[in-house]
């Protein structure tokens, strides 16, 4: 997996992004994807199933990002609920993907993640700003599993 500085540099970019926006950025981080899904892109399965159980879908702006990342396998998926995923589109999504994928095939895992952190962020920040009432989330919106 990632070392705890690794870690510590992706909770640390999350912040950077979220205190940018109004809406919800969070990574989880798993060693190989749980093939328990029938049908389907079982990465892609695995992703909504955490974006379901972690209640994404249950904000304010409908604007919550989810990036998954199954280290050993090199797996991703990147959700974005309805309302962000209404303002960028598939084109968008694919570009991080693509972006991720290319920094796992040099080895760099924790750049993968922390840039794709960063520009979710900032394409949060254009869709749904951080409001004057706006607090910073206290969670810590890494998980490992």
């Amino acid at each position: 997996m990632l070392s705890p500085d690794d870690l510590a540099a992706i909770v640390d970019a999350i912040a950077r992004a979220e205190a940018l926006t109004s809406a919800e950025v969070r990574v989880h981080l798993e060693r190989r994807v749980r093939r328990a899904h029938a049908g389907g892109d079982p990465t892609l399965a695995r992703a909504r199933d955490i974006f379901a159980r972690l209640e994404m879908h249950d904000t304010t702006h409908r604007g919550s990002v989810l990036i998954y990342l199954a280290v050993e396998d090199r797996k991703l998926a990147i959700i974005g609920d309805d309302a962000i995923h209404a303002r960028v589109g598939d084109e968008y999504w694919m570009g991080v993907r693509d972006a991720m994928v290319s920094r796992l095939r040099e080895g760099r895992a924790r750049e993968a993640v922390v840039e794709a952190v960063g520009e979710v962020g900032r394409a949060l920040s254009r869709h749904f700003p951080r409001g004057s009432d706006d607090r910073p989330d206290p969670n810590n919106d890494l998980s490992v599993s």
